[in-house]
């Protein structure tokens, strides 16, 4: 690439150091693209003939379909995909090939791909959510009226459904997909034309470029382009966000799985068993979703240090963009589908949810509401109830079964009431409450939504 301005070899070690073939191979199919829109512009430009776009464009799209066949040779002494790729060109159809890197810069060449493949994995990314999404809907409405505590602290606080947790998970894999819309649109500006730094005395036409890719435009300033991963830190960002949603509904499983919940029970397919212990059943699945999920916030780390003191415009360290990248979009992906997979195959257990849920306790605020519904101050409720509650700790009396009356006369007649878990949720009606119709209505919206 430089051999005119130095007399000797890279060294080996160097080459080594340096190359980046390895992982950035996946890019051929946007190098190819972008290759071959700047080729079309050269040739509006009249930088090449009709027949010599012919042949370049020819050349390109052969050259992917031996790298698509396994057929490809790369060279780690060629450093990158886009060096790779443009010597096996030119090796194939000549001097024409040499002409295809007039007006532009590995720099905005490898700005371009990056965009392009980040736009290509946002779409899959964005699917796969929504893949998980159903999986959780199918669930929710499959026990959308199985009762469960709901915990703060981990420990109980009111009553809610099956579905109504569920649905929390589809709420916040529906932001994950809105931010993945978000930066998809932010990053879908065509860098190609901006060369090293300060584009070329050769003006191809940019925004042709940019239609050709489907790109909404170009950016506008040629030094800002070349330096930019914004939007991958973006992306990092919102996979490793996506990560942390799917690590804390994995906690929720490897909790409602144990002996001590009991709530549900994964397929045998999608746990492990022990090697010494024969009665072991893992939800290893769950398990090591939470762990991936430090991969991906370690990626994220790994841009935005390498990018916090760098000048402007392009440096080397730049290249360290990739490998978390393609890490944490490999991770996420898989970390998608066998989540989907594995939630479509769990079941539900429903009389441990509802031992756990007949649990009097957690009626406790509803006594208390009950009690500002007759004029009570809340606070005043609050202290009232919160005696009822140690009184049952002391006597060994479940809440429901005190003498209420007999302990203050605020409490009527009609207190123990209050304790019909029925009563409870279809008493919470305000829209976002758990209520079986608001979940039953909300999974409907939701299965159209998704439709």
């Amino acid at each position: 690439m430089w051999k005119g301005r130095f007399t000797q070899d890279t060294s080996s070690l160097v080459e080594q150091f340096g190359e980046s073939i390895t992982y950035d191979w996946r890019l051929y199919a946007h190098d190819v693209a972008g290759s071959i829109a700047h080729a079309r512009a050269q040739s509006m430009a009249g930088l090449l003939t009709d027949e010599e776009f012919s042949i370049i464009e020819k050349g390109l799209i052969e050259i992917q379909a031996d790298i698509e066949a396994g057929k490809f040779e790369f060279k780690t002494s060629l450093e990158d995909i886009h060096m790779n790729i443009e010597a096996e060109l030119t090796n194939r159809i000549g001097p024409t090939g040499a002409k295809l890197h007039a007006a532009r810069s590995r720099n905005d060449q490898v700005a371009t791909d990056t965009r392009l493949y980040c736009r290509t994995e946002i779409d899959l990314l964005i699917a796969a959510c929504s893949h998980l999404q159903g999986a959780l809907l199918d669930r929710a409405q499959a026990y959308a009226d199985i009762v469960i505590p709901g915990y703060t602290h981990l420990q109980r606080g009111q009553p809610v459904t099956v579905g109504h947790h569920l649905l929390a998970y589809v709420e916040m894999l529906e932001r994950d997909k809105s931010r993945l819309a978000d930066c998809r649109q932010r990053l879908n500006i065509c860098p190609l034309g901006s060369g090293a730094l300060a584009g070329s005395t050769i003006n191809l036409d940019r925004e042709a470029i940019a239609k050709e890719l489907d790109f909404d435009g170009v950016t506008t300033n040629s030094m800002d382009a070349i330096a930019d991963r914004d939007h991958i830190a973006e992306l990092l960002f919102v996979i490793a966000l996506c990560g942390a949603h799917l690590s804390r509904l994995s906690e929720d499983l490897i909790l409602w799985c144990s002996a001590e919940f009991g709530f549900v029970t994964l397929s045998d397919a999608h746990t492990t068993g022990s090697s010494l212990m024969p009665q072991k059943k893992n939800p290893d699945v769950c398990e090591l979703t939470r762990g991936k999920t430090g991969r991906l916030v370690g990626n994220l780390m790994n841009l935005l240090v390498a990018i916090k003191g760098l000048p402007l415009t392009y440096n080397r360290d730049l290249q360290e963009d990739k490998p978390p990248l393609f890490d944490s979009i490999d991770t996420l992906k898989l970390t998608l589908a066998v989540n989907t997979e594995m939630i479509a195959a769990m079941e539900m257990n429903q009389d441990a949810c509802e031992g756990a849920a007949c649990d009097p306790m957690l009626l406790a605020t509803d006594l208390a509401d009950y009690l500002v519904k007759k004029g009570v101050p809340f606070r005043n409720a609050h202290e009232l109830v919160g005696k009822a509650v140690a009184e049952s700790i002391a006597s060994k009396t479940p809440l429901d079964q005190l003498d209420l009356p007999a302990l203050d006369e605020a409490f009527g007649s009609d207190a123990s009431e209050v304790f019909s878990l029925k009563k409870a949720l279809e008493a919470r009606t305000n829209p976002g409450a758990p209520s079986i119709e608001n979940v039953k209505s909300q999974i409907t919206r939701w299965k159209k939504l998704l439709t």
